[in-house]
């Protein structure tokens, strides 16, 4: 009797143990990044002071239409009706941060507040103030994308795929080991998949409304899908660049829509990740932006950069397997973009070590 009821007594403790093990890992990421992307909209949708504003749109109709796409008189419907996946999903499953209205803080470190300093901090670390330029020369740090390419468990499995050329500078794409797929660059290969044969040939001949540094976000999307779905990388980044187009071209009802366009694929991603036996349920996704834009003066919401007030103030959203379900996180806080290099590797199970200095992970991400 003495030893059955030692053995009920380490019942519940092996069964626990047991669970412990059982629970979800993330095996796997896929970061995200729409370029100049506020926080205000997340968190709040359609600014009625923006639209109102003949400005930035293209007539009276534009405005309409937004009004009508995009409005409601609840901030809660308002954003869902902007972006209902962040806010239906993400919201439901994962952690949302960087709503000011309850000092909630994301902020940039770096002082100059636009793109190439941005990535740069989110992918080193690093808000190395030498990053002075979108014109940059070839990123001279380690990202921390490359430098989990190095790890023998990832290597080969790491791949980005952006929009904007630059990316091949921020990356340092003759060192950095992964594939990068920058603007109208075309993906290589010996066994191209028709599809992406038929991406290619299409991104050569397509309309460039943003010149030759900068393709439309579709062929970066489909791109990015074909690839995840062909060569199963562990790590991917996408990033989307036309959110911060037309807000510079003054473009509201585009940039809105730009943003539910997003959305939309962020969810396309995740069904696929969800469907998929090589991701489901060992997969994370986390979604950023490189700089906010001006707010305080309405007028500004088209620019950023260090003489824009409001536009170092960004915002990040985070769901996976294994991370509490925060939903939009209302605590005091502030945590800063160079905290996301070393976030993404302790998500993976990893410590990211460069020769420049490294910020912390986010400890919220994982703390219940």
């Amino acid at each position: 009797m003495k030893k059955l009821g030692t053995l009920l007594l380490w019942l519940p403790l092996f069964a626990a143990a047991q669970q412990k093990l059982a629970a979800p890992q993330i095996k796997n990421i896929i970061v995200i990044t729409s370029d100049g992307l506020r926080w205000q909209e997340v968190f709040k949708g359609m600014d009625t002071a923006i639209n109102a504003n003949n400005s930035f749109n293209q007539g009276k109709d534009d405005s309409l239409a937004t009004q009508k796409a995009y409005w409601a008189d609840n901030i809660s419907e308002r954003r869902k009706k902007l972006m209902p996946f962040i806010w239906g999903t993400i919201a439901a499953k994962g952690q949302l941060y960087g709503n000011r209205t309850f000092n909630n803080k994301v902020d940039v470190a770096n002082p100059y507040w636009f793109s190439y300093p941005g990535y740069n901090e989110i992918f080193t670390g690093y808000p190395d103030t030498a990053v002075n330029s979108n014109e940059y020369m070839p990123n001279p740090h380690t990202t921390v994308l490359e430098y989990i390419n190095q790890q023998p468990a990832f290597k080969g499995k790491v791949a980005a795929f952006a929009s904007w050329e630059a990316f091949d500078r921020i990356f340092n794409k003759q060192r950095c080991g992964f594939p990068v797929v920058a603007a109208f660059s075309s993906m290589e290969g010996k066994n191209l998949t028709p599809k992406q044969q038929l991406i290619n040939a299409m991104l050569k001949n397509s309309f460039k409304p943003f010149g030759q540094s900068e393709c439309l976000d579709g062929f970066t999307h489909y791109a990015a899908m074909e690839y995840l779905q062909v060569n199963k990388p562990r790590v991917l980044y996408i990033s989307y660049g036309e959110t911060d187009e037309w807000a510079h071209a003054h473009r509201y009802k585009s940039y809105l829509d730009a943003i539910n366009q997003v959305d939309t694929w962020v969810k396309d991603i995740w069904n696929f990740v969800q469907n998929s036996p090589e991701y489901k349920d060992n997969t994370a996704i986390l979604i950023t932006c490189d700089h906010g834009r001006g707010d305080t003066v309405k007028t500004t919401w088209t620019s950023h950069g260090s003489e824009i007030s409001d536009s170092h103030e960004i915002w990040m959203a985070v769901m996976g397997p294994g991370l509490p379900a925060k939903g939009e996180v209302k605590t005091d806080m502030q945590l800063y973009q160079k905290q996301i290099a070393q976030t993404i590797a302790s998500l993976l199970g990893l410590q990211y070590k460069a020769t420049h200095p490294v910020a912390d992970a986010i400890k919220e991400v994982k703390n219940k």
